[in-house]
């Protein structure tokens, strides 16, 4: 018998790692189809609240968060690079001639256009527009400042565009936003990504494959003994 869950992902548009962590999990699912079926739902988490909202720099913010020079930084991305290719992920930039220079962003809006799109369209909908956020970010370095890019890749993936467009300026849904990343506190999440399985087992930083399958029969296990008792 199929097992279904539900995962709440708590992460940030601009973090690879969560982009990352996505690809070893649809891998991690891949292996047990027929054994147990996700409903994956994104939640928000941003990395950079206090952001301003003409972004930074990326090595400017890299050397001002982590204190890490240039070298350090292009050592590192070159490992996260390697780890996303095994994952089925890319982080580079696949647009036509030189990159645009890389930059991090305040994703508030992001957050907000992901909660209507859960609430209005549902999780499938929802994920489609995360990873065309990530590819925005990643893959073609847009400024997710922008509003009008935003609400463009919101219409690419079936979410109405003048719907989104009110969404952007609703009190109440920023209100539901900032209360989810407050929950995300409460759970004692401080990095992303951080996976809450059934709602009350945590799966926290992006891991490999085996370990997300693991992690997963082991909620099963857990839920079925708990429904037995």
């Amino acid at each position: 018998m199929t097992e279904r869950l539900t995962i709440d992902i708590y992460s940030d548009v601009v973090c690879p790692w969560c982009a990352i962590g996505y690809g070893q999990l649809t891998r991690a699912l891949a292996e047990l189809e027929g054994e147990i079926e996700a409903q994956v739902r994104w939640r928000p988490f941003e990395l950079n609240p206090g952001m301003l909202p003409e972004g930074e720099g990326f090595e400017e913010h890299l050397s001002r968060k982590y204190g890490r020079s240039a070298e350090e930084g292009a050592a590192v991305r070159a490992q996260m690079k390697d780890i996303a290719k095994e994952a089925g992920v890319s982080l580079s930039y696949e647009g036509e001639g030189t990159p645009p220079p890389q930059r991090m962003w305040n994703t508030r809006d992001c957050h907000k256009l992901l909660t209507f799109a859960l609430e209005e369209a549902g999780p499938e909908v929802q994920t489609a527009l995360k990873l065309a956020f990530f590819k925005a970010h990643f893959n073609q370095r847009q400024p997710l400042n922008d509003r009008d890019a935003l609400l463009d890749i919101a219409a690419s993936v079936g979410v109405h565009r003048e719907a989104a467009k009110a969404a952007l300026d609703d009190p109440d849904l920023e209100a539901r936003v900032i209360a989810e990343e407050k929950q995300a506190w409460d759970y004692n999440i401080t990095g992303v990504p951080a996976m809450i399985v059934g709602g009350k087992f945590m799966i926290p930083g992006a891991q490999a494959p085996e370990t997300y399958v693991n992690a997963l029969r082991r909620v099963v296990e857990k839920t079925r003994s708990a429904a037995s008792a």
